[in-house]
């Protein structure tokens, strides 16, 4: 019997492949697709603000993980002259110090970044995190009586 045969016995009607040649095929493709969804890494934002009186970026990181302890830090971009108005703009990464750490359980936490050494201001800031959520804000100018 040729394979031809095989995937389309004689007497049948259907002109399709006999079906169990796509079971194995399914069956590895929804084990691949539960491993992916139970690795899947995701750092988001649940909330972002400027706090004025502190003069701080406050943001809540919604992650998973084995534990509650990231850490979180930002990457600062180079500041750059906005075409459309007169606030500057810049794109900040945020970083998660356990970016690998399996996801098992969701946490939030919320971090206070200070903006002392934030150059350009008044200032657009983006904030990215893998795998591309974004957050934008406006940073007013540096209060009065901070450095």
């Amino acid at each position: 019997m040729n394979m031809w045969q095989y995937l389309w016995p004689a007497g049948s009607r259907s002109t399709r492949p006999h079906r169990s040649l796509y079971t194995p095929f399914a069956w590895l493709l929804g084990l691949a697709s539960s491993i992916l969804a139970l690795s899947a890494h995701a750092d988001d934002f649940s909330k972002v603000y400027y706090d004025a009186s502190t003069d701080e970026l406050v943001v809540t990181m919604i992650y998973s993980g084995t534990n509650p302890d990231h850490a979180f830090s930002l990457h600062w971009g180079q500041c750059k002259e906005a075409t459309d108005s007169n606030a500057s703009e810049v794109e900040v990464e945020v970083l998660d110090s356990q970016w690998e750490d399996p996801a098992r359980h969701d946490f939030n936490k919320t971090v206070r970044f200070g903006l002392t050494g934030l150059p350009c201001r008044p200032a657009k800031v983006t904030l990215r995190t893998a795998p591309r959520f974004i957050y934008s804000l406006i940073i007013p100018a540096r209060p009065v009586g901070h450095p």
